[in-house]
């Protein structure tokens, strides 16, 4: 549904610490999907990264049917945004900041067959 919490990336400095704690406190298990990026398995929709280039804080992804009309809805309201990418399998995301400097991301799924 559009507008809703679809995925959180946690950024970490150490990964095997991160998991490691995350798995203390949540009992969270992870799967590698490459790059030491690590897919939460038994607990929100999202991951653990290595945090850098100015990821350091937890990222939300929202929900959109339609992200092209998303990222020219933000931009006309003062917000900003990556290009889109896509992930082969995945889907679309945009890395955003809302006008105020609030950074999120936006993610259209991959259509299903």
């Amino acid at each position: 549904m559009p507008g809703q919490i679809n995925w959180v990336e946690i950024p970490a400095a150490d990964t095997t610490k991160a998991r490691a704690f995350y798995r203390a406190l949540f009992s969270w298990d992870t799967d590698e999907l490459g790059d030491d990026y690590h897919v939460i398995t038994n607990g929100p929709d999202g991951a653990i990264t290595p945090a850098g280039d100015g990821f350091t804080q937890p990222r939300v992804y929202f929900a959109t049917d339609d992200i092209d009309a998303s990222t020219k809805r933000l931009h006309r309201l003062g917000g900003h945004s990556e290009d889109i990418r896509t992930v082969p399998g995945v889907g679309r995301i945009a890395h955003c900041h809302d006008d105020q400097g609030t950074p999120f991301s936006l993610y259209e799924p991959e259509p299903r067959n």
